[in-house]
């Protein structure tokens, strides 16, 4: 699992799948959320906007990222 850091306590979700480039685009983000396919710390995230912290772990198609302070 790889750490991806951010620069401040908390980020929205789809910034994040961006910013660990696990997605190209924002509109990728709002399609794979919406249908089920990541993951926030285990359990399936609808919500786009949904703010992570330090320590959360997301997942998409296999990827497993930790958000990390930077």
């Amino acid at each position: 699992m790889d750490d991806v850091e951010i620069r401040d306590r908390s980020i929205r979700l789809g910034q994040f799948l961006k910013l660990a480039n696990l997605i190209e685009s924002g509109a990728d983000a709002k399609a794979l959320i919406a249908d089920g396919m990541v993951t926030v710390n285990g359990d399936v995230e609808v919500r786009r906007g949904r703010q992570l912290e330090i320590g959360d772990v997301v997942e998409l198609g296999g990827v497993s990222v930790r958000v990390a302070a930077g």
